[in-house]
Formats: C-alpha cells, structure tokens, sequence
C-alpha cells in the first residue's frame, strides 16, 4: 500500500444529508459524512472504546455518536467531545481520545482522502491539494464511469499502461483487431511522481480518434502521464477542441481495487457524441478488462512471477521502480531518485 497520498473514496452524489457512509481504502474502514455546513469529512470507521464501527451510530451534523456506548466524536478531527459514562469526579480527559481522521477534499465529483497512515493519526501538515482533472475552457462537460477489479492494485496498473494487449483482448469494429497491429514509436520524458508520453499524433489504428479528426476537422495531438501512486491523465487536443481524462487504480483491499474514470470536453456540447462513446463503449471496454484480469487471478494463484519484456512493458517496469524509489525516500528521508533520467523512445507492435 503507497501511503501519503490522496485516494478517491467515494462519489460526492453518495455523501448527503446526515447520512454516515461507509467505504474501504488500503485496508482501511472509513466512515464518511457531511458535517452541517456540507463539508465532507472522513474517520476511522472504528470507535477507539471497544471498536464498535461508528458508521452505526448517528450524526448531528457536527459530531459522530458510537451506538454502542453514546462516545461522541468530533467529525473533521475524531477528537472525543464526550462519554456518557463518565461520573463528575472522573478523572479521564475526554478529549485526549482521538478516533482515526483523514483529510478530505472534493475534486471533480469524487470525496478524496489523504491516506496518511492505517490508524488515521494526525499529520504534523496539511497535505497538498488534491488532485484535479486539469481542463482547458470554462464551458464543458463531466462523464464517470467505475468498475471494481478483482485483483491486487499493482496488477491493474501496469494493466492500465500496457499498449500491446489493446489487438486481443478490445477487439471491435470500432475499435481496433489483429489486423491492425502496426509498429509504434513514442517518445517519453521524466515527470514529477512519474512519467510522459510527450505529445504526439494519436494511433492511426483507432476509431475513435479518426472520429474525433472528423468532427473537429483539425488534426488532434494526445499526451499521457502516469503520476503515483495510481493516476493516469490523458489530453487530446484538437485545435479548440479538447478531451482529458483521467484514471485511477485506488487499492481497496490486497485483492481487490477499483477503478475510476472520469472524463471532461469541450467538443461539440450540444450533440452528445462524446458522451455517446464513453457512456456506451466505454463500459464495454471496461468490462473486456475486468475479464481478463478475473481469468488473469486463476493463473495468479499458482504464479506470481512475471515477465516484463522488451519496449512493451517498459512502462510496467518503470512504474515499479518509482514505487521503490518513493519508498525508499520516505524510509530514508532522502530525496526521491527518479528511475528515468532523460527522455527515452520505445518501440513496440500493438
């Protein structure tokens, strides 16, 4: 688990009123609500008395009461405000007592938690912001799309970013086939937490970007990034016309994760074209991968080794060796040492 970072938990649309939600990240049970000004908040979804889940308890817009015992919680901090159990001349500082807390923030639709630690301590500093899906005009439009992977994260990740399996296991008309497998050759530089493909002309071998030439009538240029510790950002820009996207693996428990997408445009807002592709072929191309990871677990349980080959897979090496080398800085306090030390091209058939 890659901690020190911000995960989306949940969907803002899940969190209203004084409903307590429960979600899981990293291992860890969370309780998330909106406090009486529509804050979002999020604590340990264990009460530190006799770890009763506080996600059955009630919530009066300022704090979270145990069900079990009455222990009352305030929601941004967890600091305990009262036990009911407590005589006048007790001796206990209530307010010492602190359930689990997160940071949380809201981006693009999603309540995003910042996984500090297991235990949901206090941080010495308020973390950075949390991550936005970058766009490019006032005016556009929000798609979202989700789907749980039965699998630990790392193997959806390096899913994620691999270019060659596109041919066999997305095959459609309006996608791509065996046929259609030609070399490509991209050009990728060191970013900060990650890596780029720089900007470039999109495969010739993809419907929809021959779609989207059509529409917006300007040749289109996309760009990639991968950032840790599960992020993956594209922009296709086409003259004033523009898509980004962004994807994130987010660890739920060692085997399972889930995957969201989420998606904004400017191009042709008033004819829902774009919103056609991702809300119908997206979920298909989705479902393609979830299945092959579902059969990818029947071989997993026997073999854990893999092989990373070539151009191909380079990317999947690469984002291992950023996870070890932000691992080792936080061990060490040292500077991260970033694995990719200029800009470098590969090629591969796909």
């Amino acid at each position: 688990m890659m901690w020190g970072f911000w995960y989306p938990a949940l969907r803002s649309q899940q969190v209203h009123g004084r409903k307590l939600v429960r979600a899981m990240l990293l291992d860890v049970p969370l309780v998330l609500g909106r406090d009486a000004a529509g804050k979002a908040f999020a604590l340990r979804d264990v009460c530190p008395h006799r770890a009763f889940p506080l996600s059955f308890g009630q919530f009066d817009g300022a704090t979270v009461e145990c069900a079990y015992h009455g222990w009352r919680f305030e929601a941004h901090t967890g600091q305990c405000q009262a036990i009911p159990s407590l005589t006048a001349d007790s001796k206990l500082k209530c307010e010492r007592i602190y359930a689990g807390s997160f940071p949380c923030e809201e981006r693009d639709g999603y309540v995003w938690c910042f996984m500090s630690n297991p235990e949901g301590r206090i941080l010495d500093a308020a973390p950075s912001a949390a991550p936005e899906l970058p766009t490019f005009s006032s005016h556009y439009q929000m798609a979202h799309l989700c789907a749980d992977l039965p699998c630990g994260a790392d193997q959806a990740i390096i899913g994620l970013m691999d270019p060659a399996h596109g041919p066999f296991v997305h095959q459609a008309w309006w996608w791509r086939s065996r046929r259609s497998i030609r070399e490509k050759e991209k050009q990728f530089e060191p970013i900060p937490n990650g890596f780029r493909m720089s900007p470039h002309a999109p495969s010739a071998n993809s419907a929809p970007y021959k779609i989207l030439k059509l529409i917006t009538g300007e040749p289109a240029t996309t760009m990639i990034d991968f950032v840790l510790p599960n992020q993956r950002f594209e922009q296709i820009r086409a003259g004033r016309y523009w898509l980004s996207s962004r994807t994130t693996v987010t660890p739920i428990r060692s085997d399972l994760c889930r995957l969201d997408f989420c998606a904004a445009w400017n191009i042709l807002t008033w004819f829902p074209i774009v919103s056609f592709i991702i809300h119908v072929f997206g979920p298909r191309f989705i479902r393609q991968d979830t299945e092959v990871i579902e059969k990818q677990a029947l071989g997993l349980k026997y073999e854990d080794r893999m092989m990373l080959v070539d151009d191909a897979d380079r990317q999947a090496r690469w984002y291992f060796e950023l996870k070890a080398a932000y691992l080792e800085s936080k061990r060490t306090g040292a500077a991260m040492k970033h694995p990719i030390a200029r800009p470098v091209t590969l090629r591969w058939r796909s």
